[in-house]
């Protein structure tokens, strides 16, 4: 059997994987500063949103992007090229790729915007492990909230946070097989099962190939970086 296709199916989902975890944890911060704000109406917005997008079903919102944006013409007006996702050097890393590729970028839109949720209750989380006293301190010194974050409660924030961010991002990796199920991608490892399998001389072995080939290309995403994500559990609970 002619391994190129899930080659190619790997890379695409990579690609869709790293453009997706970056712009959750990104915005997954913004809304985690949101939800610890003083400001009530800020607070307000932060809620509404973890609330709205955690208790989503992921397919109601990867349709959504897939098929209501085009609706409303807003892949006419913005999305032609998809030049806001054109992360310099990324497309040459990770050639062939193609950021053209069928629903590519709505698939991207989608999981960026569900995942963000998760990220930023796992980075609210880290923050509260955080001890009050830092922050009261970082306002005796005269630092704003905004300061306060950055430099104080953030970066300390983040050496809680990383285990379950690192169980987010995992969980992000193996929702990535929804968009392409229902052919959001194109290309991808489902969109490959997808195309090999309609073939009508595909039998029973094709079929059980195609998707132990497919469950490697996920293992090879998910296994290493849960390894990972225990060896720092481990180093964390030495130090403790």
């Amino acid at each position: 059997m002619n391994i190129q296709p899930f080659i190619d199916g790997f890379l695409i989902t990579l690609q869709l994987c790293i453009l997706s975890a970056v712009g959750a944890l990104t915005l997954g911060a913004l809304v985690a500063a949101l939800r610890v704000s003083p400001i009530p109406p800020l607070r307000g917005i932060g809620t509404a949103y973890v609330t709205l997008f955690r208790n989503l079903p992921l397919t109601v919102v990867i349709f959504f992007f897939a098929f209501g944006f085009p609706k409303l013409d807003v892949e006419n007006q913005f999305f032609t090229h998809a030049t806001f996702l054109k992360i310099p050097l990324l497309s040459d890393l990770l050639q062939p790729l193609g950021m053209d590729v069928p629903f590519f970028r709505f698939a991207v839109l989608s999981l960026t915007i569900y995942t963000a949720a998760f990220v930023c209750e796992a980075i609210r989380s880290g923050i509260n492990a955080v001890s009050s006293g830092q922050a009261e301190a970082a306002r005796s010194l005269g630092l704003t909230f905004t300061q306060n974050l950055r430099f104080v409660i953030f970066p300390q924030a983040w050496k809680y946070a990383i285990v379950p961010l690192g169980s987010v991002i995992i969980a992000m990796l193996k929702n990535s097989a929804l968009a392409g199920a229902i052919g959001g991608v194109g290309g991808d490892l489902m969109g490959t099962a997808d195309s090999m399998l309609s073939d009508p001389e595909a039998g029973a072995a094709s079929l059980l190939t195609v998707f132990a080939g497919i469950s490697l290309g996920y293992l090879i995403m998910t296994v290493p970086l849960g390894i990972l994500l225990d060896r720092v559990e481990k180093k964390r609970a030495v130090a403790r």
